[in-house]
């Protein structure tokens, strides 16, 4: 079975996020490097791949890209200076 790199961290926290949405939705997860990912420095050092089957790569990307730009509520502002008082 061929691993596809479909998104890469310098910050190993931010890793295990995107990871447990993948793993959440299915897909088989492979974090690789998170050993050398020093989050004493706040992932200054190393980087993190997250990896899937190949066959998967194009869905997970699809999912992470998805989760990027869409909120999690159809919420309006409640601040006043945005309702133009």
């Amino acid at each position: 079975m061929e691993l596809v790199t479909v998104v890469r961290h310098i910050n190993a926290a931010s890793a295990d996020v995107d990871a447990a949405r993948l793993q959440a939705a299915g897909f088989s997860v492979l974090k690789n490097g998170e050993n050398t990912s020093l989050s004493g420095l706040g992932g200054l050092v190393g980087e993190v791949l997250l990896q899937v089957p190949e066959d998967q790569a194009e869905a997970a990307k699809a999912l992470l890209a998805a989760d990027a730009v869409e909120p999690d509520c159809d919420c309006e502002s409640t601040d006043p200076e945005d309702q133009g008082s």
